[in-house]
């Protein structure tokens, strides 16, 4: 437990990382027929792909939708789409969301290797257990029940890392079989990172579980302070019993203006120019992702309508506001255990730059003293961080 404990704290200490969402798929980040000055296309996303790099960005994640749905009524393929954006760029590392359901961990593999090579070891996947029904179904593919679709998942991680690491990965599981599989090359050897990182989000008990025993990153929705503690207390201890340490990613839509007031009204205006029947429809397909967990606790299962109008809750991680408001609600994450954020935007190309110009030079500020000053650590171990 002290080494988890350290490496917790090595994490926790490092600078916060930043993600923003890909729009791979038509119709912006909110459900809403507020003007939103983004594009779908590759040229918008090429051009967005450089300016978020030079702003602060560490990652992009490429978002995954293969039929149209609630207001998306045009998607681009999300892995092929991730290995241009990785083309375009020179650190950004672009992450692929795909569903184990219409991917084999072999092929998957594969095509990850291949894209690793191609960028220089900025490759990453996001494993999505499936929220959509009609994706699987119109596909002729079967829609399982919500444990079972992270158990699934769960194999599908758990085979990617033998495809990776393994000479002769000879696997056979409920979901997948392997014979003698061995991939080459295997992925770029980066120090640090023993293959591409493994992403996975879910708010369910079954998701946190399979997060804490075999993925890299833990995506959460959008929470509040105690929401997200309860997450990552769940996460770190099944992490701990497994002899693990999992990095904690967290979704945020961001509204930064000169005044609250500002960023308020934005917020008010988005929400007041809700698309209804899309925001309903979506919230009718995705609420059964949380009554039909287990224990009721899946993504969106308290989730109202308001929250809906941006599709995983960012409005709940209440990242709205003056830069200086924004940046301490940063940080203040950073000490309850994010070591990433992943953001969404209104206006991209404006934002982004309004991010890295505004907000990031005062989150490094304001992180560097929490660190310096002893504060952090103090902080991480009464959130219970660092003895989960």
């Amino acid at each position: 437990m002290p080494e988890i404990s350290s490496q917790r704290l090595e994490a926790a200490t490092a600078p916060l990382q930043f993600a923003y969402w890909v729009p791979n798929v038509s119709g912006g980040l909110v459900v809403s027929k507020i003007e939103q000055r983004t594009d779908w296309g590759y040229d918008y996303n090429r051009r967005l792909a450089v300016l978020a790099e030079n702003n602060g960005f560490d990652y992009a994640l490429s978002q995954v939708r293969y039929i149209s749905s609630y207001g998306a009524a045009y998607q681009h393929e999300s892995t092929s789409f991730s290995l241009a954006l990785l083309l375009a760029t020179e650190r950004l590392k672009v992450i692929a969301a795909v569903h184990p359901g219409l991917w084999h961990p072999g092929v998957l593999a594969k095509f990850l290797a291949t894209a690793d090579h191609i960028s220089g070891g900025r490759a990453a996947v996001n494993v999505v257990s499936g929220w959509f029904k009609d994706e699987f179904t119109k596909l002729g593919e079967p829609w399982l029940e919500h444990d079972e679709r992270y158990r699934r998942a769960e194999e599908f991680i758990t085979y990617l890392r033998n495809i990776w690491t393994d000479d002769h990965a000879e696997l056979s599981g409920d979901f997948y079989r392997l014979h003698d599989f061995d991939l080459k090359p295997k992925p770029v050897d980066v120090p640090g990172r023993p293959h591409p990182e493994i992403f996975q989000g879910g708010n369910s008990t079954a998701a946190r579980a399979m997060a804490g025993r075999v993925s890299d990153w833990y995506f959460s929705n959008g929470k509040d302070f105690d929401g997200l503690s309860e997450q990552v207390l769940d996460v770190n201890t099944e992490a701990a019993i497994h002899g693990r340490t999992v990095k904690f990613g967290l979704n945020g839509f961001l509204i930064g203006r000169d005044t609250e007031a500002e960023a308020r009204d934005v917020l008010r205006e988005i929400v007041d120019k809700a698309d209804r029947d899309a925001v309903d429809g979506f919230g009718s397909a995705v609420k059964q992702a949380g009554t039909s967990s287990s224990d009721g606790k899946g993504m969106w299962a308290d989730s109202e309508f308001a929250d809906l109008v941006q599709y995983n809750d960012g409005f709940k991680t209440g990242l709205i506001g003056t830069p200086e408001q924004i940046a301490e609600r940063i940080v203040a994450y950073k000490a309850r255990g994010v070591n990433l954020f992943l953001l969404g935007f209104l206006h991209y190309l404006e934002d982004v730059e309004y991010f890295g110009a505004h907000i990031l030079p005062i989150v490094r500020e304001l992180e560097a003293d929490l660190v310096s000053s002893g504060r952090l650590e103090t902080e991480l171990a009464r959130n219970g961080v660092l003895t989960a």
